[in-house]
């Protein structure tokens, strides 16, 4: 069942990650930059939860968090070992909890390319995993 959980997840992160990318390529202006940063947080939350679920199936790992799951998949050798996870860890929370129009333009102008490509890294790691799992344990 958790194989099956994981490859339908992962088809959402797929999707998620489709329309983030296609936003990004649209002219700015502030609705753009909203809906990407909505965007973002959309991909961001299928990644580590797609992540969660692979390192519990592939690992054994279980982790309850963002931040224990990018800090174990790091561990793992599934990222690389930069802080660049917990930074964006942290950039979705302040976006989250604490917005504000300067900080979400900084984001966008600064974060947003680079955390999609971060994303699509994490996808191209992942495809093959996933698509090599059994169908059940």
């Amino acid at each position: 069942m958790k194989p099956e959980k994981l490859r339908e997840l992962f088809q959402l992160y797929e999707s998620a990650l489709a329309r983030f990318r296609e936003v990004l390529l649209l002219p700015k202006n502030e609705v753009i930059r909203d809906s990407s940063i909505k965007r973002f947080e959309i991909v961001f939350e299928l990644a580590w939860k797609v992540l969660k679920l692979f390192l519990e199936i592939q690992e054994g790992i279980l982790v309850a968090t963002p931040k224990s799951t990018f800090r174990e998949a790091t561990v793992a050798g599934i990222l690389d070992p930069d802080n660049t996870w917990m930074r964006m860890v942290d950039t979705r929370n302040d976006l989250v909890h604490a917005y504000d129009q300067v900080y979400a333009e900084r984001v966008y102008n600064e974060n947003l390319k680079k955390y999609l490509q971060m994303f699509e890294y994490l996808f191209s790691v992942l495809k093959n995993k996933i698509n090599d799992l059994p169908t059940t344990f």
